[in-house]
């Protein structure tokens, strides 16, 4: 797995640590990843990430591939993905979404390559004090993530193949214009980047290229 992640995630074998601490920083809040080559999401890290003594509430939301789509019987779905860029993308969209809900940690972790029937391809877990903000947040987030994030889906059925752009695409490009797709807030933000894996954002890194 790529740097940067928090201890107890780097060690699975280490008692979970909370999130930031008390006083932490945006930065030490939020988890972002993009896990390459069909590597599957460890939901318990990222509960364990979000999990606060402070939060009485944590509210998750979990994609995964169906077994039909518009009558056709669906294979698999495939991923790909422009990575820096969405990682930059989703930390956007995880700032935006403290700028509007008074939520505490968020996690959010996108598949790409193939995912299976029944099996997660985006995974979001928010904590806060009352559920009515992490409720809200993860809604926001899934949406954005549909609607602004570089990450492209193609749905492998029986009798063929298509990519498929999400309906909060089409109206994102309708009200910012398709050049906004994908841009970010104009934070310095940084990335590692292991191509075997998958990248990953906890708190600033250099770019490295692990090929």
């Amino acid at each position: 797995m790529a740097a940067a992640l928090p201890p107890s995630a780097q060690n699975p074998s280490a008692e979970p640590e909370e999130s930031g601490g008390e006083g932490g920083g945006e930065e030490d809040l939020t988890l972002i990843e993009i896990l390459e080559d069909s590597v599957p999401i460890d939901i318990t890290k990222h509960m364990r990430f979000v999990r606060h003594e402070s939060c009485g509430a944590i509210a998750t939301f979990a994609g995964t591939t169906r077994s039909t789509f518009a009558g056709k019987a669906v294979l698999r779905l495939i991923y790909e993905a422009y990575a820096p860029m969405a990682v930059k993308r989703l930390l956007s969209i995880a700032s935006t979404s403290r700028s509007r809900w008074p939520v505490r940690s968020v996690s959010i972790a996108h598949r790409l390559g193939t995912v299976a029937v029944g099996e997660e391809s985006v995974f979001i877990a928010v904590s806060s004090v009352h559920r009515d903000a992490s409720l809200a947040a993860v809604r926001f987030i899934i949406d954005e993530i549909k609607a602004s994030v570089p990450i492209w889906k193609k749905e492998v059925f029986l009798d063929g193949e298509v990519w498929k752009e999400n309906s909060e695409f089409f109206r994102f490009r309708e009200t910012a214009g398709e050049g906004q797709v994908g841009s970010d807030d104009g934070k310095d933000t940084s990335v590692n980047i292991d191509k075997s894996r998958g990248c990953s954002c906890h708190t600033k890194v250099k770019v490295t290229d692990c090929s």
